[in-house]
């Protein structure tokens, strides 16, 4: 792990999810750019003090060196936006698989050349989108996709907090610190902190990629640099509309994402503070509730469910099953072996390049207040 030193948030949320299922062990880490607060946490995990590290290009060359039976087989960097990108690029040079928090970079370019870098040394890159991990939203997904909603026409998805409504960067929060300094965010806050997860969750499911798009980014907080409220009108490819709302200041809210679609057929509605269930509704029948844990659902929403129904899962659990598939997928990588559409089924490095190019247009299009092509083409 690079990241994840004393104190960080979601550092610990992935050595929780990574280890969910067994499936992992932490052993090495570069838990801080101070060496001492990094030497603190390995203390703490009670890892091998040899193995904790002054700066993350300490651990790369020296887990590199060793041999193939001994070294990480992944790294997972939790680190703010703007060590994403340096970080994965010395892992990924030397031939070791990355897990990677989100947004993945602060720049479309250093994006791309993470595309690029990932096919030449042929890794495996996750992107920790964990919201894609809720087996509702796969079997949303698959209903999308099997055409029971037809052909979608309308897209709408929130994600309101009112964590940063005021200026806890100021107070001492180190969470709220980084987030709205642009120097470690990059180019936004809120669009790029839970717009990208608003965003990539309405991608995952519909497959809709979007054309274009009109911002309205604001910041309510003085003194902020960045902006703590997006509004947006979105045009999909192929014609659907669609409309996405992020906001930091929204007083009372606390991770309410949330999504719903419309097709021509019907519509799903799905909350993630309630993500157990998945609510499908049309013209001509009473509205159907689908639960988490039951052998109606399609294979890939029962894969990703641990306990029977009536039994909540929720967010660490759906944050495992990024971890899960990408983990089957180093191990079929380092052994030849053949795997299927569900064990791919995580975010990749293309989804990041995808998601930063939307942050980018976004903000773009709120400082023009003007409609902008946001259509992008894989690297």
């Amino acid at each position: 792990m690079v990241g994840g030193g004393p104190g960080a948030f979601i550092g610990e949320v992935h050595r929780k999810a990574a280890a969910l299922d067994g499936l992992t062990t932490l052993v090495a880490g570069a838990f801080s750019s101070d060496p001492a607060k990094s030497k603190q946490q390995g203390e703490a995990l009670h890892l091998d003090p040899a193995r904790v590290y002054d700066s993350f290009d300490e651990m790369a060359e020296r887990e590199a060196a060793l041999p193939d039976d001994e070294r990480i087989d992944f790294v997972s960097i939790v680190t703010p936006n703007f060590m994403h990108f340096p970080v994965a690029k010395a892992f990924i040079e030397r031939g070791v698989h990355v897990v990677c928090d989100k947004p993945m970079t602060t720049t479309v370019e250093e994006a791309e050349e993470l595309c690029r870098l990932v096919a030449a040394h042929d890794v495996v890159f996750a992107l920790t989108h964990n919201y894609t991990g809720y087996p509702m939203v796969k079997q949303a997904r698959a209903m999308v996709q099997n055409g029971e909603l037809g052909e979608i026409h309308k897209v709408v998805v929130e994600y309101p907090q009112g964590w940063l409504a005021t200026k806890l960067e100021d107070a001492g929060s180190k969470q709220a610190a980084w987030r709205t300094d642009p120097s470690k965010a990059g180019v936004s806050s809120a669009v790029g902190d839970i717009g990208s997860h608003a965003e990539n969750l309405a991608r995952y499911i519909t497959g809709l990629e979007i054309e274009s798009l009109c911002a309205d980014i604001h910041t309510f907080v003085p003194g902020r640099a960045l902006e703590d409220d997006a509004n947006m009108l979105i045009h999909y490819k192929g014609g659907a509309r669609g409309v996405l709302h992020c906001s930091q200041i929204s007083v009372g809210e606390e991770n309410s994402l949330n999504i719903r679609i419309y097709g021509a057929k019907g519509s799903l509605a799905w909350v993630q503070e309630n993500p157990n269930y998945l609510r499908f509704r049309s013209n001509d029948g009473p509205e159907q509730v689908y639960k988490r844990g039951n052998p109606y659902l399609v294979e890939a929403a029962q894969r990703s469910t641990r306990l029977p129904s009536g039994h909540p899962e929720a967010f660490l659990e759906a944050f495992a099953n990024i971890y899960v598939n990408a983990v089957h997928a180093i191990a079929a990588h380092q052994t030849g072996a053949e795997v299927d559409d569900l064990t791919m089924d995580f975010p990749t490095v293309q989804d990041g390049a995808v998601g930063v190019h939307f942050i980018h247009k976004a903000i773009e299009s709120g400082k023009k207040r003007t409609w902008v092509d946001a259509s992008y083409e894989a690297v």
